[in-house]
């Protein structure tokens, strides 16, 4: 039976490494990391997951500021408050809650945060960075998806890795980290020809395709490590159940860990937000970002 990676676990080992390193800041360099947030309308989970990163934001020592505006609000009314927050020297992280109501374009609000408030990583500026091998902003949930193997599998050098899913959010930033990591990096897709066999050969596999339970336990190579992005919400004996893209059952009598869903990467996204605004705080600073 595989282990199990436990990423609520990890993920209050490192908001309490993020409190420490904000409380040296505020100690030693006299200043508060600031992360605002921006939710438009009143979609259910983003109301919850906004507040779940304030309270956490807050947790840690950080400033917090949350910006909650109707779902009519116009487009040009959004923009203006990105340049405001732009501007704003108090605020080092800004991130604006997806989605947005259909009046509004995500990618022109997301093209207007600065690329060094970008604490999400959407920004073409931060995608290009990561691209080219370059200090970046990155997005949370791939860097909290790395943090995880890394912490079950030690270094990764030379590992065989394949990433099912080629998202802009999660599969192709996962992939560019798994090369930084000096992986041999496979991206598989729905187009993938035989992808079992694909995936078989992985040491490690990053699940990221939002399909539930599509990858079954005989696709996997005895041992490998599976870290499973995804989360879906489907009816199981008359009940709502949350599961990932791995047939979770199957997958843990081969795999040699996995992450659960719910518990896995999930609780690692807004730990990764604490993680990048504390980096954004130190660089617009021009200061060493203290161990985290």
């Amino acid at each position: 039976m595989a282990k199990l990676i436990d990423g609520k676990a990890f993920a209050e080992g490192l908001r309490g490494r993020i409190a420490k390193a904000v409380a040296e800041l505020k100690a030693g360099q006299g200043f508060t990391p600031g992360l605002a947030v921006v939710l438009v309308g009143e979609d259910p989970a983003s109301k919850v997951y906004v507040a779940n990163k304030a309270k956490q934001t807050v947790e840690v020592g950080m400033n917090s500021w949350e910006y909650k505006l109707p779902a009519e609000t116009p487009e040009a009314e959004v923009l203006a408050l990105v340049e405001k927050l732009n501007a704003d020297p108090a605020v080092h992280g800004i991130l604006v809650q997806l989605p947005l109501p259909k009046h509004i374009d995500s990618t022109k609000v997301l093209t207007a945060i600065s690329p060094a408030k970008d604490v999400d990583g959407f920004h073409v500026v931060n995608v290009g960075k990561l691209s080219t091998g370059q200090d970046s902003l990155v997005p949370c949930t791939p860097v909290g998806s790395v943090m995880l193997a890394r912490d079950v599998l030690g270094k990764l050098d030379g590992l065989e890795a394949v990433v099912i899913g080629r998202s802009n959010i999660v599969g192709k930033p996962v992939a560019q980290l798994l090369l930084a990591e000096n992986c041999t990096v496979t991206i598989a897709h729905s187009r993938t020809k035989d992808l079992p066999a694909v995936v078989r050969r992985a040491d490690l596999v990053i699940a990221a395709v939002g399909r539930p339970e599509m990858v079954k336990g005989d696709w996997l190579k005895p041992g490998a490590c599976v870290i499973d992005v995804g989360i879906n919400r489907i009816e199981r004996d008359g009940k709502g159940k949350l599961v990932g893209d791995c047939d979770f059952a199957s997958c843990e009598k081969v795999a040699g860990s996995i992450t659960p869903v719910p518990g896995g990467v999930g609780p690692m996204t807004i730990a990764c937000l604490l993680y990048n605004t504390v980096k954004a705080a130190c660089a617009a600073k021009g200061i060493r970002q203290p161990e985290m």
